[in-house]
Formats: C-alpha cells, structure tokens, sequence
C-alpha cells in the first residue's frame, strides 16, 4: 500500500528506500494511533543498536495498560538478535501494541521479510522515485493533497529545477502552495525556482532526442555554466541514441526479441515511444554528429563546449529528418 494509506496494526512493515515516504508512513500510523489513544506511548529502536530481548520488554504491557508504538529503524542494518527477535514477535504479538518495522531494501533481514510477508503483515511500499514522470505524478499528488493544482508545464518546470531530491521536491511545493494563489503556472515555478534547474545530461539529451533544441541548449548551457564537463554530456546522448538504435534493430520482432536486449522494460518502452519521432535516416546523422563531437571533446577539438552544442543542435534537427 502507498503512504496514504497506512495504518496502525499490531505489525506494520515499511519497505524500500525513500526515506520521505517512510517516515510519512510512520508518522500517520503514530497519527492514526493517537487519534485512538492520545496518551500513546511511541519509543524509537534502531535495529544497529537492538540488544536481545529489547522487543520483549517494550512491548510488554505497561503499569497503566498504555497502548504503544514501537518504530523500529533501520532493520536492513539489524544483527542477528533483533531479526531472531522480530521473527518471532511476528507469531505472537502482544495487544494494544503497534510495532513498525523499517527496512530501507538490501538482502540483510530477507529472511525476516519474508516471514512478514507470510504473515500477512501490512506492508508500505516506499519504492524509490526515480523517473520524471513518477516525479511529476508526485508534484501533482502532492499539491492535491494541499487542496491546488499546477498546470502541466508548472509541474515539468518544478521537477527539472528540484526534481533529484524528493524531500527538496515536497518543499519546494509547499512553498508554492504557501507564496502563491489559484492554479500554479510556469512562471511562478521560474520565479522561486528557477535559478535551481538541475541540467543533467540525460536531461540535456531527453530533450535534444524530442526534437526540442531551445530547451536542450538551455539546459546544457546551465549544465556547463554549473561546472558539468561536456565529456559525460555528449556520453549521455549517446547513451540515448544506442539505445533507439538498438530498440529500432528489433522493432516488430516481438516481446522476446526486446527482452533480449538487456534493457528494463521502461527503458524499451520508452524508446519505442521516441522512435515514432524518428527516421532511420536521422538516427543515423545524430549519432554521426555525436561521435565527432565525442572526439572534439576528447581532445581533438580545440573547443569542447561548441562542440557539444554543436552537436546537441545536430541531434534535435535529425528528428523527424
């Protein structure tokens, strides 16, 4: 289940590795307990200092019979007594108790994972936000939940300028919803975020191989301007045009054929899409262009950052060529 949706129970398991959403999920689920009982205790455990038997004693029922929460922090670092100790809470926990386990991802405590999932413990995904357009799904759930709304090109604006961060990502829209009214537009993104866009050269690439060349040299201008060397720049839309190439090769072969390729199936998807913009023809100029540029900024040319715009205007022509 998401976030959104935990609650409390006699044990709760938040799983994966955005710490923002964790502490979300345990923060509601203590919300949602003190809403039952205000006078809950909450005692905080981390699972690389547990001494065994320390789960026993804090779940054990108090003087005053108080409901409790116990959140217990980092199991993916836990040694071998909380993870014996917590496997065996699972068949057995005590009333009136809530524990929280937290594990970040990683093998250490699979085992543990597992007997949760046979138990059917209820379990928190906090998967990693990684792609746009996970990102910009969260902008927008995010000022949902704040009662407003950003137009299209706002939410794009905000997650190019904090978009590597997520917990920078969530300020960033309380500020808007805080400093601004009604619906949320590009402009006001540009006014409080501007100066921040992250111009990665992926980014600079997604954009060269969309055919958007205003866009592509903006971000790579500020890219080099912020210190980003054109070497790894002109690597990154490379790295785009082999995998077109390589989607393209296998096109129309099938499911099988793509899966053979190596490449997560977002990735095959996401060419595929990017592929309708192009022609064998223009790949091939584009990736022509990038292959002198790669040279020129290796040393054969006695200006790297032309070179690389160079090259960057070359590729977004070749769309559509």
């Amino acid at each position: 289940m998401p976030w959104t949706q935990a609650e409390p129970a006699p044990v709760v398991l938040v799983s994966g590795p955005e710490d923002l959403l964790a502490e979300r999920a345990c923060d509601r689920i203590v919300v949602r307990a003190r809403e039952n009982d205000p006078d809950v205790e909450v005692t905080r455990v981390d699972a690389a200092t547990y001494a065994t038997g320390e789960l026993t004693v804090l779940t054990s029922p108090s003087l005053f019979a108080e409901a409790k929460v116990v959140l217990v922090e980092g199991v993916e670092r836990a040694g071998d007594a909380l993870l014996l100790d917590a496997e065996a809470y699972l068949a057995d926990p005590v009333p009136d108790v809530v524990v929280v386990l937290r594990h970040a991802g990683g093998q250490r405590g699979k085992r543990l994972l597992d007997a949760a999932k046979r138990a059917q413990v209820p379990t928190v995904g906090c998967d990693q936000v990684r792609s746009d357009a996970d990102k910009s799904a969260f902008v927008t759930e995010e000022l949902k939940r704040a009662g407003r709304r950003a137009d299209a090109r706002a939410v794009r604006a905000l997650v190019d300028a904090v978009g590597s961060d997520l917990r920078e990502l969530a300020a960033a829209c309380a500020q808007l919803v805080a400093d601004t009214t009604g619906l949320i537009g590009e402009e006001a993104v540009q006014r409080y975020h501007g100066g921040r866009v992250e111009a990665t050269g992926f980014q600079v690439a997604d954009a060269a191989v969309a055919g958007d060349p205003g866009r592509a040299v903006a971000l790579l201008r500020h890219a080099l301007a912020t210190g980003l060397d054109p070497v790894p720049i002109v690597a990154a839309v490379a790295a785009r045009l082999r995998t077109l190439a390589k989607v393209g090769a296998v096109r129309g072969r099938g499911a099988a054929a793509a899966r053979e390729l190596g490449m997560a199936p977002w990735q095959v998807d996401r060419a595929t899409q990017d592929l309708r913009r192009w022609t064998p023809e223009g790949l091939a100029v584009a990736i022509s262009a990038v292959a002198q540029a790669d040279a020129e900024v290796k040393g054969e040319g006695r200006d790297p950052r032309f070179a690389v715009e160079r090259a960057v205007l070359r590729v977004a022509a070749a769309v559509d060529r």
